[in-house]
This record gives structure tokens, C-alpha cells and sequence, in this order.
């Protein structure tokens, strides 16, 4: 087969999940041991760390220029991971108190909200337990109860010594935040160290009084010279009141994080002391530390075991370059700290200082919080997590038992009887008092600057990767399934198979008797496959793409069910389920599920087949005698999900990945041989996807379920035996709701809700964002992912606001309290239904080109903005071949993100030349509105601001990106620090 063949043919792929599967820990680094010696040889100190350096040889001639990427992201960012902060506190809700089977004490917080003022009414579950807390979002059904006993079973308690009782005491709030904050600091101290050429101890470090010219301008791009004396920021330790400390410091407010620099040449320095112990006592207890050194690359760099600290688990070494103004950078990590982000490009080479100093800013914040997971630091957090619910577990037991036993019995109930008038009083009084006392400490703690007030405003300004743009407005009918075509999307509604392109009229393909299930368009193969009607009327059928473009082109009849029985696939009757390969060599496998049995189909690859009109006019209309019956497979059970994976040799080691019971099976294609991979212990299983992964060619497998996504390694059979062992390549984490899609696209994984995206780091689970979509369906993700919202014509966001708590059970609001539903279910308004699409090519980092054409009339997509400007064309993709998907995730750190928008300068830090800069939150952020029940905060906040100087800057650069974005390209509203501010991108 030529060359040429087998690259078309390797572009066949299921969807977006399987197809981007391909990433590396390598882009991560990779763990050495580092020695240092002192002048004479002699070894003083060793230890393994992580080097990340962007490429495999530092001395490596490189052309630096500016570049783009798509994964620069603060990881697990506090407004998203905050929860009893944002959506708790301050409002009512509901705790409970109880121990489990092992009489560890837990606790239980439960808030009714609406999501973001998008009027979705769910449930915010928070776990407090020893080995630290679990959160889930579960939907609010008004018919469906609710019990504590059921959000409890959803976090796989469900055994306790004592069962769970209601806490009504106001002063649990203060208590239950104290419990949070034990999640890490939502500010920053970080050490900078200064290096001159050839200092190779610490001790010679730490002497340097002054730095170099370089040196200053790199402390003046970090941030901004502070005097400390007086100082009622932040200060990371330092002393505020008496100089002990230095006179003055570095200090910046990032993405709504303040930051103090502990800067070696600021700190006090002793002639006397060698070792310069006061310096050493703050840059030695920070968890990351700066180092810039001078000097060229030829000269000896620094490296961590230079350094005495057991503390300091990260070293960011800084080198800058006066030839063409720019800087390298190249990170040491102790190797128990957990992969972080961003990856460094290739080479880590930066010209654009603001992009260098976002870049650098990111890293280390991502890297502190990383570090909290390592042995040494979440052993003492478990231990004082244990200690805190301990003690606040008996210091409520007394009082709990003084209570009405009426009331604590009410935790399991699911409809609460009708409380007398009286004492319906007194429980509107208790709740009175329960959200005064939540919002006087939800304002202490934003004055304390112990959260990230203005966080989410800011960190939106930018254009994010996952940013969608309108394909279709206003669709009527139903989506069954789709995939993309082109640059169109073919769509299996209840009105029939619609072949749609962003501004064109829709064109019918086949009429509504044709009911299509499960559909791929495989255009390298000029196929289409579809498993329609259902039951044991269900059939596979394979179709000629040309053959159904050359109806659309003539505009002949429209196809019916009945005029495809040439196009049905033999021993397919009855088929409830099929997959195909993704990343095959020579042949398509189609695996084809009848119940409990698995029937393997081929069609072999014929390198002389393509989409020129001769093989079109030699082809025979049906494809069918193409394919081939190989072999039938029996299971125990009828498999729920089913992915193909390929082995190293695609010989006989290929495999099928099954899902049912309580289990996930790795079945032998050539053998029908199964091997169990992984058994879910749990009494209710939800399978949602097993998406096949490959980490540098090897394959393995993302095993989504429930709330949980597990990676597990596959590795090749061994003498006919497959080779299923824990691997320190594992990994898993959790949903904060139970998705029903999942995609991957490296570097991010997507998790599809009925009401929202929720978007994480393939590498380690870490999540980036969610976003808020009310009605939320996934239609298509080979290429493009296209997803249909629903959402009311009209209605006003104001009046969403309105507070959705619970006065009794979790599940039931009283008739004063209950949740607004959308408007669309009142008074018969229509719905409107839109289609819109995440390009890939924003999400993987670069343009890709499509090399076949769409379907229908070609045409030059310019979207209008909202200021009349024309946007750029709009790039379509196509499936890639493996070996592409391997270049994208090697390549991503230097390929441009294919988005033309100037960097957004800094504007985060203080006004510049200033000794004393003003005090200021992020200030890249849009009109927000506060609604009524945050009003007594913002209005105090406001007053507060003043006094200590807290302003906002209109960036005229940033209201330009703002301006320039087109209304169609925001189909949700994005989501700020309470889910009260929005800012409203319609």
C-alpha cells in the first residue's frame, strides 16, 4: 500500500474522543537525578526532580519568536473550586452531621440554587470528611424526591454508625469555611533568588546586596515595588509595622490572587553572617522559588540540590537573553509533585515579556497548588482536617441532642408535613438570622483578602479555547445523532436526515422513515455507515457518500427506508449498538453488537478507491459487497459501551473494550478471549464512555462511569496472555456531575451535562472551566464539536435571581420558596433551539486544514461583529490521521493557536511608577451586575473599596477584544466569582 493510502485511511475515526486520544507526559518533563558538588568535586547534596526544559537539549539553536497556545490556565481555579464561599454562604441551606461505618465524623452541606442565574435549579453537595471533601451537583426534579440518605449514596457513603441529624445553629457557617480554607491559601508568596555567573552555592547566592540592571527590569515585569511599613495587603510573612524585614518588596495582584515576592536582594542583608539567615528563613520556607541567573547558556546553571531546603519543592529558573531581549525559562519540580501546567514550549524561549511573565505567573501557581497534593504537605492537611472535624463534631453532639427530635428526624424525610403558623415563624426567623450572620462572614472574608473576589470577571476577557460560534439559529427539530460532513453537518432529526452548512437552508437527505440511531461519515473512504430503526427491526447500512452527494446535487427523490435495502449490511438485524476502529493500518473493523453477541466486519482498504469521478463512476452504487464477516464473539451480557482498541502489531492483538454489570472487559479480537479490566464497586453504575487513548503510541483507556473517569494502561498480549497489572501510569479523578458525553481533546477533556461543559486537563484531571448551557445537547464531535442549547426567547436575568433554598428536605422547596422554571415552560412560550460549534482548531492549538470540500455550494464564511467588522474566515477541520494527532501534542508549545488577537497587555498589578501603587483587582472585566441577594455585600464591599483602594481600569485594548466579539459566538452567559454577577455577553 502506498504511503499516501495509508495516511487517508488512518483519518477514518469514530469521534473527537477517540481520534484526539493521542498526548504525552513527556511535554511534563521527565524525573533525574541532579548532583551538586562543591569546588573540589566532592558531592554535598542529590535529589530526583522533574526537569522541564521544552526540549530535549538546552544548547539547542533556536529562532525565537511570539507564540500562541491554547492551555495557559490557572488549574482548579477557587471560583470554580470554592463552593461553600460561592454558593453557600450567605444563603440558606442545609448541614448535617453524622458518622460512618468506621465512626469517622463527617459533614454534610446541601444548598438549592439556581446555576448562575441561568435558571437551573440543582443541588450543591459538600462531603467534609478526614481525607478531604467531595463535591457533586445533582439536578432538582420537582417530582422526583430528594433525601440526604440519596446525595450521600451518590458519594459512596452509604453505611454510618449514626445516621446524619440537621445542624440549625447560624454558627456552623464560620466553622464549615474554616474547614474549606484548608484547601490551600488563595494567595501567593514566592521566593526570588538572585544568581550571579558562576555562583554554585547558596550561600554565595544569598550574599549578592544588590542585583544586576537585568535583574530589575525582571523584578519591575513581575510586579510592582511596595513599601512595606504601613502595607495592608497582602504580605506573605514579611513585617509590615517595623522593617524587619526589608523596606520595600514586590508585589502584584494576578488574575484576582495577590502575590508577595520574597526577593533576596531586598531582604535584610548581614555582613557578619555568611549564610544570610534571615533571607534564608523566607525564600527557603516558600513552596516555589524564582531563580534568575546570569550569564550564557554555556556557563554552569543552576541546579535544585544547590539549594538546602526541605521545603522549596519547585525552582523556576530564569536566564535572560540581552541579544534579542528574551527570556528562557526551565523548571525544576521534586519528583512527588503531581504533572501541572502549562508545559513549556519548544523552545522555552519567550520574546513577549507579558506573555513571559502570564506564562511564568501561571506555572507557579499551578505548581504551590500541586505541591499540596505531594506526601509531605496532604498528610499534615489530613491530619489537621481530621483534628478540625473532630473537635467541631463534639463540640455540636451536646446540642444536637437538645433539639427537637421532630426536627432532626425531618434529614430523611422527603416531604416535610406543614408546619403549624407559629412555628413556621420561628423557622423563618431562624433563616433570617442564618443568612445575615453567612453574609456578614462572606464580607469579612472578602475584606480579609482570604478570597479571589474579582477572580471570574477577569479571567473571561480573554478569548478562551472553548469558545463556541453560532452554526444554526433557531433549529426545530429534534436531534437523534449527527456527524460533520465537510463543513457541514449531517443530522438525524424527527423530521428526517438533514444536511446543514452554517447560513445555507438545510437539505433534506432522506425522508423521516429512514430513522437513524448511530451514524459515521467517513469521507477518505467515500462511506457513510448508520444503524437505524430500533429493536429487531434495527439494521447496519453502508452508503457511497458520493452516490448521496450526487442526489443532492441533481436534486433527485428523496430517499425513503425503503430504498436502502441494497444497503444493508448481512447478520446486522437486531443490532443494538456498533463501533469502528479509529487508528487502523490496512482495514476499517466494524463491530457490531446483537445483544450478547459481537459480530466482526472488515472492509479492506483498496489504495486504488478514492473521491475522483472515474472510481465514482466504476463504483457499484452500494458498497455493501465490500465488507466482510469475520467471526462472532459471545459475552455474558449485552455490552452497554464498546470501543475498539488497536494493538502494537494490529495482528492478533487488537481488542474490543466492553462495558455491562458492574464491569469494564478487554475481549481478544482474533481469540474472542475476555480479560477483566476494571470492576466498579458501587450499587448503581452509570457507563458513559471508554474512550481509547494512546501516551506516546502505547494504548490506553479512559473509563468514564458515574461521577469517576479512570485511566488504565492496556499493555500488548504477552504469549496470548493480555497484561493487566496496576501501572504508576494510572490515574483517575472525578466530575463534579454525572456527564452522559465525554470528549477528549488534548490537552482537555470535556464533560457534557444537560446543563453545562465541563472542561479539565487530560494530564491530571485539574479542572480549567465550566461553563453554564442551559439545555445542553451534544450533537456531533468527529471534528468539530457541535452542540444544540435551548434556552427562552425573552426573560430577564434579574429576575432569576431570586434565592432557591430549601426549608425542609433537600429535595423540597416550600410553596414561598419554590425554584423559578424557565420561561419556555410557562405560559407556552416557543423555545428557541440553536446549534453551535467549538472548533477544533482552537481547542488543539493550531489551523487545520480540511482537504474535502463540504457537501453543499462553497461558499466565504465572515461573521459580523457586534461593531459591524467582519471577523476572519472561519477554519473548518477534518479528522486527522494518528501520526498528525502525535504532531499536534508534540508540536502544540510552538504552533500558533490560528486566533490573530494582540496579547492583552498586564494591567492586573498596580498602576507602574508608583512607590506605593493603588491596590486593585484584575481589572480585565466587564460591566457586572449584582442582584438582591448579594446586595448588602456589594453595597458594604463597594464602601470597603474606597477606603482601601481597590479600582478598576477600563484597558481600552480589552473593551476593543470585548467589543469585537460577535453576539452569535456566546450562547450561555459567562460565569463570575458569585453566582449572582454575570456578565452578559448576548
Amino acid at each position: 500500500m502506498g504511503e499516501r493510502g495509508a495516511v487517508y485511511l488512518r483519518s477514518v475515526s469514530e469521534d473527537l474522543g477517540c481520534r484526539r486520544g493521542d498526548f504525552s507526559r513527556k511535554h511534563y518533563g521527565s524525573v533525574e537525578l541532579l548532583i551538586s558538588s562543591d569546588a573540589d568535586g566532592a558531592i554535598q547534596r542529590a535529589g530526583r526532580f522533574r526537569v522541564e526544559n521544552g526540549s530535549s537539549d538546552e544548547n539547542t539553536d533556536y529562532t525565537p519568536g511570539t507564540w500562541h497556545r491554547t492551555d495557559v490556565h490557572l488549574e482548579n481555579p477557587e471560583y470554580h473550586t470554592r463552593w461553600y464561599f460561592k454558593y453557600f454562604l450567605g444563603k440558606v441551606h442545609q448541614n448535617y452531621i453524622g458518622t460512618d461505618a468506621e465512626k469517622n465524623p463527617f459533614f454534610l452541606s446541601v444548598v438549592l440554587s439556581d446555576q448562575n442565574n441561568q435558571r437551573i435549579p440543582q443541588y450543591h453537595s459538600i462531603l467534609w470528611r478526614k481525607t478531604g471533601t467531595q463535591k457533586i451537583c445533582l439536578p432538582y426534579s420537582p417530582t422526583k424526591t430528594l433525601s440526604v440518605k440519596s446525595i450521600l449514596s451518590a458519594m459512596s457513603l452509604d453505611k454510618f454508625e449514626k445516621s446524619p441529624r440537621e445542624i440549625f445553629h447560624p454558627e456552623i457557617q464560620k466553622d464549615l469555611l474554616v474547614l474549606e480554607e484548608q484547601e490551600g491559601s488563595v494567595n501567593f508568596k514566592f521566593g526570588v533568588l538572585y544568581a550571579k555567573d558562576g555562583q554554585l552555592t547558596d550561600d554565595e547566592m544569598f550574599s549578592n546586596e544588590t542585583g544586576s540592571e537585568s535583574f530589575q527590569r525582571f523584578l519591575h515585569l513581575l510586579g510592582d515595588t511596595v513599601t512595606l511599613k504601613g502595607w495592608t495587603g497582602y504580605r506573605g510573612g514579611l513585617d509590615t509595622k517595623n522593617d524587619t524585614t526589608g523596606t520595600c518588596s514586590i508585589y502584584t495582584i494576578f488574575q484576582g490572587h495577590e502575590i508577595m515576592f520574597h526577593v533576596s536582594t531586598m531582604l535584610p542583608y548581614s555582613r557578619e553572617n555568611k549564610q544570610q539567615v534571615e533571607r534564608k528563613r523566607h525564600i527557603g520556607n516558600d513552596i516555589v522559588t524564582i531563580v534568575f541567573q546570569e550569564g550564557d547558556e554555556s556557563s554552569p546553571a543552576f541546579k535544585p540540590s544547590m539549594i538546602r531546603s526541605h521545603f522549596t519543592h519547585i525552582f523556576a529558573l530564569v536566564r535572560y537573553n540581552k541579544q534579542n531581549d528574551s527570556y528562557r525559562l526551565k523548571i525544576f519540580s521534586e519528583e512527588s509533585v503531581p504533572l501541572f501546567g502549562p508545559p513549556l514550549p519548544s523552545p522555552p524561549v519567550f520574546t513577549n515579556h507579558q506573555e513571559f511573565r502570564d506564562f511564568v505567573l501561571v506555572k507557579l501557581i499551578n505548581g504551590e497548588k500541586a505541591t499540596l497534593e505531594t506526601p509531605t504537605f496532604s498528610q499534615k492537611r489530613q491530619r489537621t482536617l481530621d483534628m478540625l472535624i473532630r473537635s467541631l463534631y463534639q463540640d455540636m453532639m451536646p446540642d444536637l441532642h437538645r433539639v427537637n427530635n421532630m426536627l432532626n428526624r425531618r434529614s430523611f424525610s422527603d416531604v416535610l408535613p406543614e408546619s403549624p403558623k407559629s412555628t413556621r415563624k420561628k423557622e423563618e426567623a431562624r433563616q433570617a438570622e442564618f443568612v445575615r450572620l453567612g453574609q456578614a462572614l462572606k464580607l469579612k472574608t472578602t475584606v480579609k483578602g482570604d478570597t479571589t473576589a474579582h477572580l471570574a470577571t477577569t479571567s473571561f476577557c480573554k478569548k478562551e479555547p472553548w469558545e463556541s460560534q453560532s452554526f444554526c439559529s433557531n433549529f426545530p427539530h429534534e436531534v437523534v445523532c449527527a456527524d460533520s460532513w465537510g463543513q457541514s453537518l449531517l443530522v438525524s432529526t424527527d423530521a428526517g436526515i438533514l444536511l446543514i452548512d452554517d447560513g445555507q437552508p438545510s437539505v433534506q437527505v432522506f425522508d423521516k422513515t429512514l430513522q437513524i440511531k448511530q451514524m459515521h461519515v467517513l469521507e477518505a473512504l467515500d462511506l457513510l455507515i448508520a444503524r437505524t430503526d430500533k429493536g429487531k427491526d434495527s439494521r447496519l447500512l453502508v452508503f457511497r457518500l458520493s452516490a448521496v452527494q450526487k442526489d443532492i446535487e441533481t436534486k433527485q427523490i428523496i430517499r425513503s427506508k425503503y430504498d436502502c435495502r441494497e444497503n444493508k449490511l448481512e447478520r446486522t438485524k437486531g443490532c443494538h449498538l456498533y463501533a469502528i476502529n479509529t487508528h487502523h493500518g490496512s482495514e476499517l473493523r466494524i463491530v457490531v453488537a446483537i445483544r450478547n453477541k459481537l459480530l466482526l466486519v472488515t472492509k479492506k482498504y483498496n489504495p486504488h478507491h478514492s473521491l475522483t469521478s472515474s472510481s465514482v463512476l466504476s463504483s457499484p452504487e452500494s458498497p455493501v459487497e465490500e465488507f466482510q464477516y469475520i467471526r462472532e464473539i459471545c459475552l455474558s451480557d449485552p455490552p452497554v459501551v464498546m470501543t475498539l482498541v488497536d494493538g502494537p502489531t494490529g495482528e492478533s492483538d487488537n481488542m474490543i473494550c466492553v462495558a455491562y454489570r458492574h464491569q469494564f472487559d478487554l475481549v481478544n479480537e482474533s481469540t474472542g478471549e475476555s480479560y477483566r479490566l476494571h470492576h466498579v464497586e458501587t450499587n448503581k453504575v452509570n457507563f458513559v464512555a471508554a474512550i481509547d487513548v494512546y501516551e506516546d503510541g502505547e494504548a490506553g483507556l479512559l473509563l468514564c462511569y458515574n461521577y469517576v473517569c479512570q485511566y488504565r494502561k492496556v499493555y500488548p498480549f504477552s504469549g496470548g496472555s493480555l497484561l493487566i497489572q496496576p501501572s504508576a501510569y494510572d490515574f483517575h479523578f472525578s466530575w463534579n456531575q454525572v456527564p452522559y458525553a465525554v470528549v477528549c481533546a488534548f490537552p482537555y477533556i470535556l464533560a457534557f451535562t444537560t446543563d453545562s461543559i465541563e472542561i479539565r486537563l487530560v494530564v491530571n484531571g485539574n479542572l480549567v472551566h465550566t461553563a453554564v448551557v442551559p439545555e445542553l445537547q451534544l450533537v456531533a464531535s468527529r471534528s468539530d464539536i457541535y452542540f444544540k442549547a435551548t434556552a427562552a426567547v425573552s426573560g430577564s436575568s434579574d429576575s432569576s435571581s431570586k434565592e432557591m433554598s430549601s426549608k425542609s428536605s433537600p429535595q423540597t422547596p416550600t410553596a414561598y420558596e419554590k425554584p423559578e422554571c424557565p420561561l419556555s415552560s410557562l405560559e407556552g412560550e416557543i423555545p428557541c433551539r440553536n446549534l453551535y460549534k467549538i472548533p477544533l482548531s482552537n481547542l488543539v492549538g493550531r489551523s487545520i486544514e480540511r482537504p474535502l470540500k463540504s457537501p453543499l455550494a462553497p461558499k466565504v464564511i465572515a461573521t459580523t461583529t457586534s461593531s459591524g467588522i467582519a471577523s476572519l474566515p472561519v477554519t473548518h477541520s477534518l479528522s486527522l490521521s494518528r501520526m498528525e494527532i502525535k504532531e499536534i501534542a508534540s508540536r502544540t508549545r510552538k504552533e500558533l493557536l490560528g486566533l490573530l488577537d494582540e496579547p492583552i497587555p498586564r494591567t492586573e498589578s498596580a498602576q507602574k511608577h508608583k512607590k506605593v501603587p493603588r491596590r486593585q483587582s484584575d481589572p480585565k472585566q466587564g460591566a457586572v451586575r449584582s442582584t438582591s441577594s448579594d446586595r448588602i455585600i456589594s453595597s458594604s464591599f463597594e464602601s470597603y473599596s474606597e477606603t482601601r483602594h481597590l479600582s478598576t481600569s477600563s484597558d481600552p485594548d480589552t473593551l476593543a477584544h470585548r467589543e469585537g466579539s460577535s453576539p452569535s459566538s456566546y450562547p450561555f452567559q459567562l460565569i463570575s466569582l458569585y453566582d449572582e454577577d454575570i456578565i452578559d455577553l448576548k
